[in-house]
């Protein structure tokens, strides 16, 4: 075997090992079920790109260095080879079927598609240019801010009292249209306390900038002292 055939055969090698190898990077923590879904898939299919890439990159650069010296002037017509034609052929099939296996495995998901049961649910209302929400089975609503326990399931009804929003959590992976008279549904299970930030990520007139709210995950008991104070209000 020659030294450039070598190369090359140690360029697929490397790139098969890459693929059968999970990214370190998908073993760090999410804030949310539905964050830890979505960037699982992120990484899995990194984990494929990037190596298609370097491969990619590797055949350019080689064939560059291998033909530097050639004369344009004596360059021949490639000849047909079905057999390269069918092996990248059937290679970019078998990348498509997992990238779509993966997607739809993760949107089919519960915390996905906003379609599982849930420990609890709260009305996520959007209007010109605030948020506000309403917790049905406790009566009580907060114009503030959302506050839903940690390591609790919690299916979020999104809906608008005017025009078109979109309601967006950027740390906890979640985003949904808000429409008048439609609810869309949100199912998530924070993972970690703390503040998340909330967005309109579809503009909606001249306060569309300043249309912002937070999540806060807090602790169960936290959380039923913050139902209680605002019951008693």
């Amino acid at each position: 075997m020659t030294r450039n055939r070598a190369g090359v055969v140690a360029v697929l090698s490397g790139a098969l090992v890459a693929v059968g190898s999970r990214p370190a990077l998908a073993q760090s923590t999410a804030s949310s079920s539905t964050e830890e879904a979505i960037w699982g898939l992120n990484f899995e299919l990194l984990a494929v790109a990037i190596p298609i890439t370097i491969l990619v990159e590797a055949i350019l650069f080689y064939t560059v260095w291998r033909f530097r010296s050639s004369n344009v002037e004596e360059a021949k017509p490639t000849k047909e080879n079905r057999r390269l034609e069918i092996t990248w052929t059937v290679a970019t099939a078998i990348v498509l079927l997992f990238v779509g296996i993966g997607a739809y495995g993760v949107l089919a998901q519960d915390d996905v598609s906003g379609q599982g049961e849930a420990d609890m649910e709260v009305q996520v209302f959007a209007e010109r240019y605030a948020w506000s929400y309403e917790y049905p089975e406790q009566n009580v609503s907060s114009g503030d801010q959302l506050v839903i326990p940690v390591n609790q399931t919690v299916k979020l009804n999104v809906t608008s009292k005017d025009w078109l929003h979109a309601f967006h959590v950027p740390e906890l992976g979640l985003k949904s249209d808000a429409f008048p008279a439609q609810s869309n549904y949100l199912v998530t299970t924070p993972q970690e306390t703390g503040t998340y930030q909330v967005y309109c990520a579809e503009y909606c007139g001249a306060g569309h900038s300043l249309m912002m709210s937070e999540v806060n995950v807090t602790t169960q008991e936290k959380y039923e002292s913050w139902l209680a104070s605002q019951q008693d209000e």
